[in-house]
C-alpha cells in the first residue's frame, strides 16, 4: 500500500469541497428547476448500481483473505461474537436515545391528525407489499439456495456466509494450495479496488443528481412542515454521536472527530445519495489503511450493514413516538418499553427489504396495538430527508465498530491509526 507525506492541495481540488458544492447546487437546481432534477435521477441511480455491481465479489475477496491470514478459526469466531454483542448494545443505546429525545421535544404534539383520513395504499406501494421475516426465516434467509444466487442477488449476509466458510476451509487446507488461492484473491481485490477508483470519479455528478432529484420530488416545503421532527432527529443523532465519541476516546484514546474527518467524503456521499452501500468498498479500504486488520474489516463492516443500523434505530424510535403524538395517542411508559422491545427485533430485520423503514414502522405499530398502521403514511413525505440522517449516522457507527472490535481483539495497529487520523501520513484513495 502506497502512502505519502502530507502535501496539502488547494481546498477546491479536494473531494470533500467538491461534494459539498454538488450538494448545494443540487438543492438549488431541484428547487428552482424541478424538471431538471427529475431528468438527472438516472445518473445517481446508475452510480449506485455500478458500485453494487462489485460489492459482492469485493466482500468475498476481503473476507476470505482476512480470515486466511489470521489463520486461527477461534479468533475469527471471537471477532464475530464480539461484533454481534457490540452491535446489540450500541443499537439499544440508539433506540433509547431516540425515545428520550422524542418524549422531551414532542415533535408530533399539536398536529391532531385523524388516522381514519389516512390510507395505507401509498405505504404498500413504497414497500412493494414486503414484510419483515420471522426470526426463523431471517436466519434461514442467510443461507442461499445456491452460491451463485447469493452473488447474483447481491445478498450481503449470504455472501458473507459463503466467504466465511471459504476462508475457514482455506485455513484448514493450508499449504501451497491455500497460499496460491490467497495470492490470486489478493490480486483480484487489487483489480476490484482499481475499478472502484474509476467509479468514484463520478462521485460529484452523482451527488448533484441525487440531491437535485430529492429536492425536486419532495421540495423544501417538507423541511418546513416537519420542522420539529427534523430538529428532534438532529438532536438525537448528535447525542448518539457524542456517546460514540466518549466510547471511542475511552476505549481507544482516539478522537472520533478526527475519524469523521478521515471518512468525511464517504459520509457526505452517503448523505447525498441516501445509500450506505455506495461507500462500503471505500470505507473498507480506508479502515485497513488506518490500521484495522483485514479480517476485522471484512467481518464487521458487511455484518454492520444488517445488524448495526444505528441511524435507522434512532429514526424508528422517534418516528413511532411522533406518529402517536400526531394522532393524539398517549403512550405510557409501559407502552414505550414494550415498543422498545419490539424495535430491538424489527430494527435487525430491515436490511435488503424494499422500503425497509416503512416495513419496520408498520410491523412495530401493528405489534403495539395502539398506533394505527395507517399513520405510517405520515412519514412518506419526510422519509427521503430522514434517510440522509440514517445513512450518515450508520456510516459513523460502522467506523467506530471496526476500530473498537479491532482493538478488542488486538488486531489494530494503534500507532498507525493515530498517525493516519492525526494527518501525519496520507494514504492513496
Amino acid at each position: 500500500m502506497k502512502e505519502n507525506k502530507v502535501n496539502k492541495k488547494p481546498f477546491y481540488k479536494g473531494m470533500f469541497f467538491q461534494i459539498m458544492v454538488a450538494i448545494v447546487v443540487g438543492i438549488l437546481v431541484g428547487y428552482l428547476w424541478p424538471n431538471i432534477g427529475n431528468m438527472v435521477k438516472p445518473i445517481g441511480d446508475g452510480f449506485i448500481k455500478l458500485i453494487k455491481m462489485i460489492i459482492a465479489p469485493l466482500i468475498f475477496g476481503v473476507v476470505v483473505v482476512g480470515i486466511a491470514k489470521v489463520g486461527n478459526i477461534k479468533t475469527v469466531g471471537k471477532i464475530g461474537g464480539k461484533t454481534l454483542l457490540y452491535f446489540e448494545i450500541v443499537t439499544t443505546f440508539a433506540l433509547v436515545i431516540g425515545l428520550v429525545v422524542a418524549n422531551l421535544m414532542n415533535p408530533g404534539v399539536g398536529l391532531n391528525i385523524d388516522p381514519s383520513t389516512l390510507s395505507t395504499s401509498d405505504v404498500d406501494a413504497k414497500t412493494g407489499g414486503s414484510h419483515l421475516p420471522s426470526e426463523g426465516d431471517f436466519f434461514l434467509n442467510m443461507i442461499p439456495d445456491s452460491a451463485v444466487g447469493a452473488f447474483a442477488n447481491n445478498s450481503m449476509l449470504q455472501v458473507l456466509l459463503i466467504s466465511c466458510l471459504f476462508g475457514i476451509a482455506l485455513v484448514h487446507i493450508g499449504g501451497r494450495t491455500s497460499d496460491l488461492l490467497i495470492d490470486v484473491l489478493e490480486n483480484v481485490n487489487n483489480v476490484l479496488f482499481k475499478i472502484m477508483g474509476y467509479i468514484m470519479q463520478l462521485t460529484v455528478i452523482a451527488t448533484f443528481s441525487a440531491m437535485a432529484f430529492a429536492v425536486s420530488q419532495y421540495g423544501l416545503n417538507t423541511l418546513a412542515s416537519f420542522g420539529k421532527l427534523f430538529i428532534a432527529m438532529t438532536v438525537a443523532c448528535l447525542a448518539f454521536v457524542f456517546v460514540l465519541a466518549v466510547i471511542f476516546k475511552l476505549f481507544l484514546n482516539l478522537s472520533l472527530w478526527k475519524l469523521i474527518k478521515f471518512i468525511r467524503e464517504e459520509i457526505m456521499l452517503s448523505f447525498a445519495t441516501g445509500s450506505t452501500e455506495a461507500v462500503m468498498p471505500q470505507l473498507m479500504k480506508k479502515f485497513e489503511q488506518a490500521g484495522c486488520d483485514k479480517a476485522v474489516v471484512g467481518l464487521v463492516v458487511p455484518t454492520g450493514y444488517s445488524f448495526n443500523l444505528d441511524g435507522a434505530s434512532i429514526y424508528l424510535s422517534i418516528a413511532l413516538v411522533f406518529l402517536a403524538q400526531a394522532t393524539g395517542i398517549d403512550l405510557s411508559l409501559g407502552d414505550q418499553l414494550f415498543m422498545l422491545g419490539v424495535l430491538l427485533l424489527t430494527s435487525k430485520g430491515m436490511a435488503g427489504i424494499p422500503g425497509s423503514a416503512f416495513v419496520a414502522l408498520s410491523a412495530t405499530a401493528a405489534a403495539t396495538g395502539s398506533i394505527p398502521v395507517a399513520a405510517v403514511a405520515l412519514m412518506l413525505a419526510p422519509d427521503r430527508f430522514m434517510g440522509n440522517y440514517r445513512t450518515t449516522v450508520n456510516i459513523i457507527g460502522y467506523a467506530v465498530a471496526a476500530f473498537i472490535i479491532a482493538r478488542w481483539e488486538n488486531l489494530l495497529d494503534q500507532t498507525r491509526a493515530k498517525e493516519v487520523l492525526d494527518g501525519k501520513v496520507s494514504v492513496d484513495q
